[in-house]
């Protein structure tokens, strides 16, 4: 631990105003690498050596990433027992400490089931199957964007069948019965005793707006309120942090207006912009020193953001080296921008490690080419943001025996389990099941208790088998009681036949499924062995589901620490920084993207870019394609607009050699409705390809022989096998083995090919 003074000392002016102004509300501006969670930090410390009690302080972050370095950091500041009892974590992670407390006022028991997005997607699906909708047009996914938006904004089922804006919107996606089947999917939700992630912040609202007592008791508890992240917050949660921040108004949050970019998440930039009018006396403090990037980078970034109309004025500057400017480079296509940022890599190789560049894109789907580009190279690489840990298959059908086990009312586990391992109860047995629960409105569990009960048509055989599943289930629910979290976890696996089932596969897939089931058995004995040390004598089950239902994208450990370069969306990069950034696809109808039209669409995607430019320590390449083939075809494509809002003085155009296989035509780097942008256009570049007369291809069969290296717009590079010549019909055709997809035949008429020195 650190005299006060010492760590005081360790900030910057402006952050030190931050951390010692503690009484009203404030809003701190925290620009990119501004040291936003050191201040955060150093404020909840100077609070605690201030003498206000832990459990008095409420911090609410949005990853649990965040709030675990955020806690660790605070323990390297004061002595760990000051900081124990802080209430510290995402706001999905308290509501659900504080439901399970209180949940009986609200109708559940406190052993209630969070639904994580396959959960739901599978009860959506099955709602709607039930009601003979169109899968095709009431994907899962989209059903239940529509609900989580809703729920978003404050809007119950029986209130969004009266919105006529919601409901016009319903008819022209052809979806004219989410109304039902979003009432139909809460009701399953409380027979089950289950919320999903949205109606966690929901039923916390309805908690301490419905009960005055309980209102009270957490106001009076929650003394300080510090949120993480503002400018991510939604309605819900907006309204939640001004409930608790009452009487006292001890209100201190933390964000950045220019880096809002989930609003497709529910984010409103509004609860940050307008934060000064909900608290006409709040204290306005602004981090403007950036700490991570080079000056060139940060001027970069400032000159774009500052064409945005609704933000709060702030000028971030940085005091590191000036750098290296930004480059920009256009390619033909996109299978040329592919290999020339495969080839920048190897390149940066020789000074970086390859965990030090990341490849950010708009869209997932763009990921294709690069991984295809570095497979080439041997360039080593991951996806971040792939199948989490949590999400495979033997996990969750590991983690559904716990479920059921403590919430027997919950049908998604049992039907995810009922099979695993085979017990003889198909899936015809199972839609019985169903439906004779939803006839008698009781669980699924309860039928097959006592089955003759409501009179279900199976066997006496199956009956069986399903009488000693449920009686299984029952004695493990006895147990989840009486046992910690690991001990529990063990038994399960060996009393269900899981963990023999497991054994029992040879194969490498079988091998990495029980691999996978012992890492989950250590990570709820590190869970467990954790929370002894913070003097938590007994951890049950339902703790470390609870843990597992709340981890967020950001919250999943790497398992493989090879050297690799990364591949993500610009929006899984927020919160990240690398020294050597690639901004890929900078196009119109890209980036920003077609679906972004009014204004407000088009400052989140400008605000977009400037999170992707400011992960960037050292340097930042910018890159666009003139062309890109999309939905089965070559389209022509423009500069993004947002490249004539960044300062040409912190730009560098890169004039590379032409790659062998694009078109011998150069079209404009222009945008019609933006007029400025020729003056930033690339000159004619030198060409390395040879067309033999003009600048088209011979599409005269004579003239190609076996060996000859050409081009192809679309398949690239590519050694000629074998020329058929017709001389009747003079469909001549040419076969060719092209580098990267294999032997095709062409028209030569209609290939187009260019011939390769």
């Amino acid at each position: 631990m650190q005299p006060i003074m010492n760590f005081l000392d360790q900030l910057n002016a402006s952050q030190r105003e931050a951390v010692t102004h503690t009484e009203g509300p404030s809003l701190i501006v925290a620009g990119a690498g501004s040291g936003k969670t050191r201040v955060l930090t150093y404020r909840i410390a100077y609070l605690l050596q201030q003498g206000v009690p832990a459990g008095n302080i409420l911090a609410l972050t949005f990853t649990n990433k965040a709030a675990r370095e955020m806690k660790e950091r605070i323990t390297r500041l004061v002595p760990a027992q000051d900081a124990r009892y802080l209430w510290m974590g995402t706001f999905h992670s308290v509501c659900t400490k504080l439901l399970r407390r209180y949940a009986d006022r609200i109708g559940f028991t406190s052993d209630f089931s969070i639904y994580d997005t396959t959960d739901m997607k599978s009860l959506l699906k099955a709602i709607c199957k039930e009601r003979g909708l169109d899968e095709k047009i009431y994907k899962p996914a989209a059903v239940l964007a529509r609900i989580s938006m809703a729920k978003n904004n404050l809007i119950t089922p029986d209130k969004y069948g009266m919105d006529r804006e919601l409901i016009r919107q319903d008819r022209e996606a052809r979806m004219y019965e989410i109304a039902t089947v979003y009432e139909q999917y809460q009701l399953r939700l409380r027979a089950a005793n289950a919320m999903d992630f949205d109606d966690l912040l929901l039923q916390m609202l309805r908690l301490v707006d419905e009960h005055d007592d309980i209102r009270e008791q957490l106001q009076q508890q929650f003394r300080y309120v510090l949120v993480d992240e503002y400018q991510d917050t939604n309605y819900v949660q907006y309204l939640l942090v001004g409930r608790l921040a009452e009487p006292q108004q001890n209100i201190c949050v933390v964000g950045d207006d220019a880096q809002s970019i989930y609003s497709f998440r529910g984010a409103d930039i509004r609860n940050i912009l307008n934060f000064r009018q909900q608290y006409t006396n709040a204290a306005i403090f602004k981090l403007e020193r950036n700490y991570r990037s080079t000056q060139n980078i940060v001027n970069a970034a400032n000159s774009l953001i500052h064409k945005n109309q609704h933000q709060i004025e702030k000028n971030v500057y940085s005091e590191n080296a000036e750098g290296k400017p930004l480059t920009l480079q256009s390619y033909m296509d996109d299978r040329a921008e592919a290999e020339g940022v495969a080839k920048s890599i190897s390149l940066a190789k020789r000074s970086y490690s390859y965990d030090d560049i990341a490849v950010l894109y708009r869209t997932n789907a763009q990921s294709r080419a690069f991984e295809g580009e570095l497979r080439k190279r041997n360039i080593p690489y991951r996806i971040y943001g792939g199948t989490s840990f949590y999400q495979r298959k033997e996990i969750k059908d590991t983690l559904g025996y716990f479920r059921l086990a403590i919430n027997p009312l919950d049908n998604e586990a049992l039907l995810r389990i009922v099979a695993f391992p085979g017990r003889g109860i198909g899936e015809t047995t199972m839609k019985k099941v169903s439906a004779n629960a939803i006839e008698h409105h009781r669980c699924y569990l309860d039928i097959m208790r006592s089955p003759e009960d409501t009179g279900l048509d199976v066997s006496a055989a199956t009956i069986k088998k399903i009488r000693a599943f449920a009686q299984m289930i029952d004695e493990l629910g006895m147990l989840s009681e009486q046992m910690d979290a690991f001990a529990f976890a063990e038994h399960v696996l060996r009393t269900t036949g899981v963990q023999t089932a497991l054994m029992m596969d040879r194969s490498q897939e079988g091998i990495d499924r029980a691999q996978n089931v012992q890492e989950l058995l250590n990570a709820i004995h590190e869970f467990v062995d954790q929370r002894a040390q913070e003097g938590i004598d007994y951890t049950p089950i339902t703790d470390f589901l609870s843990e597992v239902s709340l981890q967020t994208d950001q919250d999943e450990n790497l398992q493989d620490t090879t050297e690799r370069v990364t591949l993500m969306t610009v929006h899984a990069a927020k919160g990240l920084e690398f020294p050597v950034v690639y901004i890929v696809g900078l196009e119109e109808n890209l980036f920003p993207s077609q679906f972004c039209v009014n204004p407000n669409e088009i400052e989140e995607e400008r605000r977009l870019l400037y999170v992707a430019i400011t992960r960037a320590m050292e340097e930042c390449h910018l890159s666009l394609a003139r062309q890109r083939f999309r939905n089965g075809s070559v389209t022509f494509a423009s500069a993004s607009r947002f490249l004539n809002d960044i300062d040409r003085r912190y730009v560098e155009i890169v004039r590379a050699a032409q790659t062998a296989y694009r078109p011998t035509f150069t079209p404009t780097w222009s945008t019609p409705s933006i007029p400025d942008i020729p003056s930033m256009s690339i000159a004619p570049q030198k060409k390395t390809t040879t067309p033999v007369s003009g600048s088209a291809a011979p599409i005269d069969a004579s003239t190609w022989k076996t060996g000859d290296r050409v081009s192809h717009r679309v398949f690239g590079n590519g050694s000629v096998q074998r020329v058929y010549h017709d001389s009747v019909t003079e469909n001549d055709k040419i076969e060719i083995s092209f580098d990267g997809v294999g032997t095709k035949t062409l028209l030569l008429s209609h290939a187009k090919l260019e011939r390769l020195d």
